[in-house]
């Protein structure tokens, strides 16, 4: 693909894709800034069905709200068009799901019930049911989804989970705390089972995608890589020790990493900061994301933790307000380094990236 409708310099763009998880320098940093763009029509938004199921589920309406998302945005840098064929990512299309937990949705989001709650749960009892209502949805709605791309954007593989977090839905999050206590090599073995799961789904899901993502993929992070991507985390991991989390998570996340051609981990929350040291060693890890949450600073008020991981021979990915590019480019190198931020207007857009050019330099 040497351009898509929604992004006519993608072929640009993904030569900067490749040089970044290289970790080579091509004469800025990575960035991708949004923008309203300029001569978008004023038609209202499709309208959004008030059955939450609906809402999630209808493919007319999947593919509307993907077209006019998409036709009305500027992707600048390294930007691009994103298109979602299961609808989002409210729970209805991810490994909890698809292994028997009972999901609530509303018109924002969604949450799981727990299927293993005796003291005597066994993983191993836990299958995926290919006759299973959103399994089909899931490989239906890809499909169709890749279709709808073709030419236009890029298939997102969605969000079906990760280490930890796959565990805690199918246990709780309270439960599954105790277990890490009570019972560690448990929820280890639990946790390799669940990767070898998700390994599956992946192979399954990456089949139906690939051809409509040019030969790479994306997923629910808004980066694209040539190969097997996926953003990997484990939210879990803010509530335990760094030692508690490499004995019993690590494992399943290196079985993870040697699986993906590319990943990048989310590091989600101030009180997963203490894990970042440990996770710049996982040799296969080729980028870290330093998101602070939730009601916190700017990921720039915590410049030592973005420094440890340049340091440490990391990509580094940050989300921060176009009026804080300048300022990170004066205290981080450019190198390896990707920005994600959002102009006002499709000027102030391009504007921003002529000035990052002059502001990139490797430090």
């Amino acid at each position: 693909m040497s351009a898509l409708k929604y992004k006519k310099d993608w072929e640009e763009a993904k030569e900067h894709y490749r040089a970044w998880w290289k970790g080579e320098y091509f004469g800025r940093c990575a960035i991708s800034v949004t923008a309203p763009l300029e001569k978008a029509g004023k038609e209202p938004p499709p309208a959004e069905p008030q059955d939450p199921v609906v809402k999630w589920s209808d493919p007319g309406y999947i593919r509307e709200w993907n077209e006019y998302a998409l036709s009305r945005t500027f992707f600048g840098g390294e930007a691009f068009p994103i298109w979602h064929g299961e609808g989002g990512h409210p729970g209805h299309a991810d490994i909890p799901t698809f292994l028997g937990c009972p999901l609530t949705l509303d018109l924002h989001t969604g949450w799981h019930e727990p299927v293993l709650t005796g003291d005597d749960w066994d993983i191993h009892k836990l299958r995926i049911d290919p006759e299973g209502r959103w399994w089909k949805f899931t490989l239906d709605a890809l499909g169709r989804g890749a279709m709808d791309a073709k030419g236009k954007a890029i298939s997102c593989i969605g969000a079906f989970g990760g280490t930890g977090d796959t565990l805690s839905s199918l246990r709780g999050a309270d439960r599954l705390l105790y277990d890490l206590c009570d019972c560690p090599e448990k929820v280890l073995d639990a946790e390799l089972f669940l990767m070898d799961t998700w390994i599956h789904v992946y192979k399954k899901f990456y089949g139906i995608i690939k051809g409509s993502s040019d030969n790479g993929s994306t997923c629910w992070f808004d980066l694209w890589a040539p190969g097997k991507f996926y953003a990997v985390q484990n939210d879990l991991s803010y509530m335990i020790s760094t030692d508690m989390f490499e004995r019993i998570f690590i494992p399943a996340l290196e079985k993870q990493l040697e699986f993906l051609d590319y990943a990048i981990y989310h590091v989600d929350g101030i009180g997963a900061f203490k894990h970042v040291p440990m996770l710049c060693g996982l040799k296969r890890l080729k980028a870290l994301q330093i998101l602070p949450g939730a009601g916190k600073p700017s990921p720039l008020y915590y410049m030592d933790v973005l420094k440890t991981v340049q340091s440490r021979g990391k990509n580094l990915h940050i989300s921060i307000a176009p009026n804080e590019v300048e300022e990170a480019l004066k205290n981080l190198s450019a190198k390896g380094l990707f920005i994600a931020t959002w102009c006002a207007s499709e000027q102030e857009a391009k504007d921003l990236l002529e000035k990052v050019k002059e502001w990139s330099k490797i430090r």
